[in-house]
């Protein structure tokens, strides 16, 4: 079984445009929130300062999208959808049912979907995704949910992501 944990599959418009998020989180929005906390600073007594408090918090968080984009993008295998031949690989759109229920899902990244899209995504790495990974429109598995519980999967169908 290969690491597909450190190699994520991007589209080129998924790719540019976590790019373009990189690049304003590193430029633009630094400066911004680096201001907004000297400004905060200059306010007196930081114990009880609401900005700077607040300011500092979202520097922790655009700082930890700073490094989880500049990861993903280091890693990224970019290029276009895998074409379905009916066997579920990271980059389709799968239909499968689970414990009961269909559910249609991208199999891959959760960066891969824009905002605007409305289909859920679950990553390869989950325990639904290394379940189905390289079953055939049919086939039937199980997995182990994180809460311990089996489920029972059948892959429905297999279609090429078009975004």
């Amino acid at each position: 079984m290969t690491d597909t944990s450190a190699t994520t599959w991007l589209t080129q418009e998924s790719y540019d445009r976590l790019s373009a998020e990189l690049e304003e989180l590193s430029g633009p929005a630094r400066a911004d929130i680096a201001k907004k906390i000297e400004a905060a600073r200059e306010e007196g007594d930081l114990k009880e300062n609401g900005g700077y408090h607040a300011a500092k918090d979202e520097q922790g968080k655009i700082e930890a999208r700073i490094r989880q984009l500049t990861q993903l993008l280091r890693s990224a295998t970019v290029g276009e959808a895998p074409q379905s031949h009916g066997v579920v690989e990271v980059g389709t759109v799968v239909t499968a049912r689970i414990a009961g229920d269909t559910s249609t899902f991208l199999l891959g990244s959760r960066e891969i979907a824009d905002d605007s899209s409305d289909i859920e995504v679950y990553p390869e790495s989950s325990p639904l995704g290394q379940a189905i990974l390289g079953l055939k429109v049919g086939e039937s598995t199980s997995y182990t949910a994180p809460n311990g519980k089996v489920i029972a999967v059948k892959v429905t169908k297999v279609d090429t992501y078009t975004g």
